[in-house]
């Protein structure tokens, strides 16, 4: 009896966990920090190995016409809010409090959140809580990058992080990245029996490039590089252990049958920091973060959703930053806010193979400067006032400035259709912003 009992009670655990596992989908968002587009095998890459990516991308979607903003937090906004930052950007370290983000929506719905890696959204303590993230472990949260006022940069060897809040310093040769991954993979363990999202901004590729636990020169004992931008030849290491993180995280799902009831998206914030030069298909690319152009925006897109979506597949269809949100909400089954004015229009038609999604430009705009684009042309404006130049970009990295007053056909349509979203987006900048972290 007592052997009977124990086997029911046995099947009742595997049968709850299944049920689980195959109610609402869980999130997985992880964006790479000045990655660009040509550092991903899957991509072309030519000069590093990234077999995670390469396999996450086998089994899902790439995306080639992925676009970011070209700088940190610009890019954060962006993605969290699903708006464009001429609406809502205040400055370079912050995200104004009154914003809404996935993780608010996501929250509501009954999703346990978290967040971990690079923050660089304001210093005040409860601000992930805030944005709607119940746990957190971050980097640049309250304190700065340095470590007790000497140059030397706390993100990676012997990081300096706060949790939930709380400082936490380690000193026993700990590696930042693997740090916020060992806290999303507890993240993940904790919360299998339940809906959760988590979004992990990395640490990595940023500089300082220093060597990592894999390279032959790592140092445990070292509290951080003394300069900003370390040496560049650690960046095909760093790409590496970026690529071994995400395995990790995807090894952590399939430990729990939790693979095929997880969305894992994965790009990066901006282009490639100088000066950084790839060989992509056998072309150079050379850095751009900063950059409004193909090698300062341009980045990498894999989404993978065993079962749900396409396999294998690469789409060429324009993507922001702004889609990620109302994508989301559509894999989840939410409802996308209609208290404010998201700019994204979701992918997921995209990602099940199905046609008709309409997205026939992106835009960006950051600090007054803008950008906007269709598959073959781009219009930027590189000051408030400034001059307008249109550029064939049907070549990715080999632009070609165009004289306006020559155009037929295409470009010319494109012209007139780019010109117009950036005068209309032109007047959505609010005229007043707050100054503060707090209101």
């Amino acid at each position: 009896m007592k052997k009977f009992l124990f086997s029911l009670l046995c099947v009742c655990l595997v049968s709850s966990a299944s049920e689980a596992r195959s109610g609402p989908p869980n999130v997985i968002l992880i964006m790479a920090d000045d990655l660009g587009y040509e550092c991903i095998g899957a991509n072309g890459c030519d000069d590093y190995q990234t077999p995670e990516l390469d396999k996450l991308a086998a089994g899902g979607v790439r995306f080639t016409n992925c676009f970011s903003n070209p700088i940190c937090t610009p890019s954060r906004v962006k993605i969290m809010t699903g708006m464009f930052n001429v609406r809502n950007y205040v400055r370079f370290g912050l995200l104004d409090r009154q914003q809404k983000t996935f993780a608010h929506t996501f929250k509501a719905a009954g999703y346990t959140t978290c967040i971990a890696g690079k923050w660089q959204l304001g210093k005040d303590k409860d601000a992930p809580q805030h944005f709607g993230f119940d746990q957190s472990c971050l980097w640049q949260h309250m304190r700065k990058r340095t470590r007790d006022g000497q140059p030397c940069d706390s993100r990676f060897s012997n990081p300096r992080v706060e949790i939930n809040g709380e400082p936490k310093d380690y000193d026993n040769g700990e590696y930042g990245p693997d740090v916020c991954a060992d806290f999303i993979c507890d993240f993940i363990e904790t919360n299998k029996n339940k809906p959760f999202l988590a979004y992990y901004p990395m640490l990595l590729t940023h500089c300082p490039f220093t060597p990592t636990p894999d390279s032959k020169d790592w140092n445990p004992e070292s509290k951080g590089a003394k300069t900003y931008k370390g040496d560049p030849k650690h960046f095909g290491d760093m790409v590496h252990h970026m690529d071994k993180v995400v395995g990790r995280i995807i090894a952590k799902l399939e430990q729990h049958k939790l693979r095929e009831n997880t969305i894992v998206i994965f790009t990066g914030d901006n282009g490639t920091d100088r000066p950084v030069v790839t060989s992509l298909n056998g072309k150079k690319v050379r850095w751009g973060k900063g950059q409004m152009n193909d090698n300062g925006t341009r980045v990498p897109l894999i989404v993978s959703y065993p079962g749900k979506i396409q396999s294998g597949a690469v789409s060429d269809v324009l993507v922001d930053f702004a889609d990620m949100l109302p994508t989301l909400c559509e894999a989840g089954g939410l409802a996308v806010p209609t208290d404010r004015p998201i700019d994204g229009v979701s992918f997921w038609s995209t990602l099940q193979g199905e046609p008709g999604r309409k997205k026939p430009w992106t835009y960006i705009w950051w600090e007054g400067k803008v950008l906007a684009r269709t598959q073959t042309h781009m219009l930027r404006r590189m000051k408030r006032k400034g001059e307008i130049e249109f550029i064939d970009c049907s070549t990715p990295y080999e632009p070609k400035q165009l004289k306006t007053d020559q155009l037929e056909g295409n470009a010319k349509a494109s012209y007139e259709t780019l010109l117009g979203v950036i005068r209309k987006l032109d007047q959505a900048r609010p005229r007043t912003r707050p100054t503060k972290d707090t209101p």
